[in-house]
Formats: C-alpha cells, sequence, structure tokens
C-alpha cells in the first residue's frame, strides 16, 4: 500500500474536498460516488459521510492508497 503527504493550509478539510485535492475524484459527484459506495476509510474506519471533517495526522484510506493530511509547518 502507497502513501501520499497532503499539506492544507486550514484546521481541517472536508473528505469530499480532500479527495478532489489528491487527485483521487475529478468532481465532487464523483468523491461522492466512492464515498457512498464504500470505498474511503477514515483512519481506518469505513466512512459514508461526504462532509466529514479531516485533520492534521488523519490518514484516509482509498483504493489501498494511504493519504495522510499534514498542516503548512509556515501557516501554523
Amino acid at each position: 500500500m502507497s502513501e501520499r503527504i497532503i499539506e492544507i493550509d486550514t484546521e481541517f478539510i472536508k473528505l469530499g474536498q480532500l479527495l478532489k485535492l489528491a487527485d483521487v475524484a475529478d468532481s465532487g459527484s464523483e468523491a461522492k460516488q466512492f464515498i457512498l459506495e464504500g470505498s474511503v476509510f477514515y483512519n481506518g474506519e469505513l466512512c459514508l459521510l461526504r462532509g466529514k471533517k479531516v485533520y492534521h495526522n488523519d490518514i484516509i484510506t482509498v483504493f489501498e492508497e494511504d493519504i495522510k493530511v499534514v498542516g503548512n509547518t509556515n501557516n501554523l
């Protein structure tokens, strides 16, 4: 399984937005589809909420890829 780091400048990012930012989904509707079909895990737990808030150090797993969210150290 591979891991990718996504850096955000805010306290959190919504799950659907993260999937677009990470180039997993091309659109919000595609992100919603991936989430609702059960392809997305939040810190190891199945997540069906597109608006789930994802914070620094959370790990999202989608299609056997881990996406770790980190804060921009210049803005923290």
